[in-house]
């Protein structure tokens, strides 16, 4: 029982956290057709920020509980800083051209971004653990855990809501739809494409950015951190199906229950259990738990 309990905690924590990432990647890729590789360094970018905000905001003798505030508004500004730079400086010069280019230059942003992380932030690692102690432990089924951890599901719900009912219910949402169906059909019609585009990629930016910036303090934010989210993000949108909102979700349950079973029943196959799940996914459904089959122009 202890064991079941434990791994559906540990499972939905880092279900929480791969969501988050996840989906930014995904809307990009829904609304976009682009494969972001570069949202490995936004991730890196909002957790380099947190860490060295808080810890300025520590010695600043500041109320404790207003970090949780920095970390947030930490993550929305570089988002959205990286995103300007990124969308309208590299990839709106590059709309239009074979997916595989756009690839490669989102590649080369990974890179470029990961040797910018090494020239501001160094090489040495960052820890902004206060606030994952000021919420404390609680204990379930005597087993504690982190509250830091459990709050992290509850921020991912919400995310998951407003992405939802940003799609659904708002003017700008049924907007996106339409571009996602059919990106021809609503250019002719006077959607501006390019517009959307630019929102789209700040709002993926923005949550690659938050979920590094939520995770930094349970974490030693150190370089490299980015190369290892952006696989496990792939990994999680491929499962679920490329630019599919509920399958990024349906896909991070899978991934997280799936490695918390393993690092607690069979420790040795915890790295290789993420990619035989994608792999058995890929070869009974090929686009994914909830992708649509694409349609071909001959």
């Amino acid at each position: 029982m202890l064991t079941t309990v434990a791994i559906l905690v540990d499972g939905l924590v880092y279900a929480s956290w791969l969501f988050i990432v996840a989906i930014g990647l995904t809307l990009i890729y829904g609304v976009m057709k682009i494969l972001n590789v570069a949202h490995g360094s936004l991730y890196a970018l909002g957790a380099y920020s947190a860490a060295w905000i808080i810890g300025i905001y520590f010695q600043s003798d500041l109320p404790p509980y207003g970090s949780f505030a920095v970390l947030i508004l930490s993550a929305v500004v570089i988002g959205l800083i990286a995103s300007l730079v990124i969308e309208r400086g590299v990839l709106r010069l590059m709309y239009g051209r074979d997916e595989i280019v756009i690839v490669l230059a989102t590649f080369a942003i990974f890179l470029i971004l990961e040797d910018f992380v090494k020239l501001v932030w160094g090489v040495d690692p960052y820890f902004a653990y206060q606030p994952y102690g000021l919420l404390g432990r609680v204990r379930l089924f005597g087993l504690g855990f982190a509250i830091y951890d459990l709050a992290l599901i509850g921020v991912a719900a919400v995310i998951g809501l407003l992405v939802w009912w940003g799609l659904n219910r708002t003017r700008i949402g049924k907007l996106l739809l339409a571009v996602i169906y059919d990106r021809e059909i609503s250019v002719a019609m006077g959607i501006n494409v390019n517009l959307l585009f630019a929102g789209t990629f700040a709002v993926g930016a923005v949550l690659g950015a938050l979920g590094g910036a939520l995770t930094a303090p349970a974490i030693s934010v150190s370089p490299g951190i980015g190369v290892e989210v952006i696989v496990l993000a792939f990994a999680v949108v491929v499962i679920g199906g490329l630019g599919s909102v509920p399958g990024v979700l349906i896909g991070a349950l899978i991934v997280g229950i799936c490695r918390a079973a393993a690092v607690h029943l069979l420790p040795e196959v915890e790295l290789f259990i993420i990619y035989a799940v994608m792999s058995l996914v890929l070869a009974l459904r090929p686009q994914g738990l909830f992708g649509r089959a694409a349609v071909r122009k001959i």
